[in-house]
């Protein structure tokens, strides 16, 4: 799971950061809403830690800017954690009718933290830490197991590498080369065919209906069965 983290002190920020990658969570920490917009239009990320306090602006901002996106590739449905010192009803109701997932109170403890993570990744990935559940396709992450309605898949390490991807970011379109740099890093002399034989390997595998192609982009596995599949 990645997560972006927008904290400006530095203390917490670290704080959290080490306590996320300590649960295998990949972790891009910024301090400013600049450094924020600019990581998300460069980055697929899966949830957002959100200080609202930042040296160039209000964190609301970018979560209003989050919400009028028009798909979920866009952060219209992107999971949204606030972590704010802000602590009146009023402003907690702010950011949760703002569109924020959930609402956080600084000081908190770090396994608090921690838990609303899985959480939020349970309510919108079908993953609680260890198995990501998508529509009968079950992948469990400590045994590296896979399995279709009960059936057990063997896969090669790069077909699991890529299925693990595309489900821990279920709903979210990734792009060829992101799949190509993460998951095939010793194929890039011919990377592009290299996925194109895994992809088909993994469809066969796995059964038609959970991968679909995005042509031109990249692939997605929905969380709700399309009408039809590429």
């Amino acid at each position: 799971m990645k997560i972006l983290l927008i904290e400006d002190d530095l203390d917490l920020g670290n704080g959290v950061r080490i306590a996320l990658t300590e649960q295998g969570m990949d972790v891009v920490w910024v301090r400013t809403l600049e450094d924020a917009t600019r990581s998300l239009e460069r980055d697929n990320c899966d949830l957002v830690l959100l200080d609202l306090g930042l040296p160039d602006g209000d964190g609301l901002q970018l979560l209003t800017k989050l919400r009028r996106s028009r798909t979920q590739a866009d952060g219209a449905g992107l999971p949204v954690l606030i972590l704010s010192a802000r602590d009146s009803v009023s402003e907690r109701l702010s950011g949760l009718d703002g569109g924020a997932d959930d609402y956080l109170v600084k000081p908190f403890v770090l396994a608090e933290l921690l838990s609303r993570v899985r959480a939020l990744a349970r309510r919108s990935y079908g993953f609680d830490g260890e198995t990501i559940e998508v529509r009968g396709l079950a992948l469990h992450a400590p045994t590296r197991r896979v399995s279709v309605a009960g059936r057990a898949v063997e896969l090669t390490a790069s077909e699991y590498a890529l299925l693990k991807m595309l489900m821990m970011r279920a709903d979210r379109v990734l792009t060829r080369r992101l799949l190509e740099e993460q998951t095939l890093p010793g194929s890039q002399t011919n990377a592009s065919n290299s996925l194109d034989v895994h992809m088909a390997n993994l469809r066969r595998k796995i059964g038609e209906g959970y991968i679909r192609t995005v042509r031109g982009v990249g692939y997605v596995i929905d969380l709700q069965a399309p009408g039809g599949h590429a």
